[in-house]
């Protein structure tokens, strides 16, 4: 019996030091468990919903030529007017000169972009605003409407069915642009305005091609007037000339880039996308609002267009 008393202690208290035992390492198990979480959330953090419903302070700006469609819409309506008979060969032959260079460079050249305004203009001189809006109709669906970028298209949807406002921002006709826009189902467009008298043109520009910084002044002037926090815009270009519009918002996408724009887009952590062989790359990145030098040209078509659309 001796023996007997003397081994039940030592039964019960190894029982107790085996619950104690389960019990720490049930601890430390919960414990290294939500270590791990933790570690795992901090290194793969969950991307904010973008772009956030319902968020009336945000709007998306897109770039035409070479994000929204392939090729530049000044050279397409161009070819569109030598159907019509607006001019002859040898200038259509600038023109297909001129898109083919761009179609295969894939950037704006300032001299070539220069050289085509100059040609359109002198083509639509003393043709009416309303003729040209309505040849631009067809011309829409003869050269164009084939040449939308999807994925640019399918961007440009999410901020609509967000409840976002969403404007093309281009350097060719505002005509042309609001014609592109409209069709897409957009907002509305800011471009290039040409001097017009009693509703004919008259072969002259109000101010200067909105082009570079002044695409930037356009859009900061109108997200003053609707009340937009362009921290929480979008904007979306090919061209490096654009980075002072991608620098103002808060979401710059690089869509088609061209060498110059994926340089400066990955060294700051934007997003790009690539639709022209069908890779997609993205990274996420939200850069400090840049400022840019004041252009009238800029301003003037904002406040034009706000005032218009009110």
């Amino acid at each position: 019996m001796a023996a007997l008393g003397w081994l039940t202690p030592r039964r019960r208290s190894a029982t107790a030091r085996s619950v104690l035992a389960g019990e720490a390492a049930a601890e430390a198990a919960r414990k290294s468990s939500l270590e791990a979480e933790s570690a795992v959330a901090e290194a793969e953090p969950e991307e904010p919903e973008f772009p956030v419903v319902g968020d009336e302070r945000a709007a998306a700006f897109f770039d035409l030529d070479n994000t929204v469609m392939q090729g530049a819409a000044l050279f397409h309506f161009g070819r569109g007017l030598y159907k019509r008979k607006f001019f002859e060969r040898r200038e259509l032959t600038r023109f297909a000169w001129q898109q083919a260079w761009f179609r295969l460079a894939g950037v704006e050249d300032p001299e070539h972009m220069q050289d085509a305004r100059d040609s359109a203009l002198s083509i639509v001189k003393g043709h009416r605003v309303s003729e040209l809006m309505s040849i631009g109709e067809e011309i829409y669906d003869e050269y164009m409407a084939d040449r939308i970028w999807p994925g640019t298209r399918a961007l440009a949807q999410a901020h609509l069915d967000a409840g976002q406002r969403v404007w093309l921002v281009t350097a060719a006709p505002v005509e042309t642009a609001t014609i592109i826009a409209r069709r897409l189902g957009l907002t509305g467009a800011l471009g290039t305005v040409a001097e017009s008298v009693d509703g004919v043109y008259t072969g002259r520009l109000v101010g200067e091609p909105l082009h570079g910084p002044a695409k930037a002044e356009a859009v900061r002037a109108l997200a003053a007037a609707e009340g937009l926090d362009l921290a929480r815009c979008a904007a979306y270009s090919d061209s490096h000339n654009d980075i002072p519009m991608l620098s103002l918002v808060g979401h710059p996408y690089a869509i088609n880039p061209d060498t110059k724009l994926r340089k400066h887009a990955r060294a700051r952590d934007w997003r790009l996308r690539d639709y022209r062989t069908g890779r997609k790359a993205a990274k996420v990145g939200i850069p400090a609002a840049a400022g840019v030098g004041a252009l009238a040209g800029g301003t003037a078509a904002a406040v034009a267009l706000h005032r218009r659309r009110r």
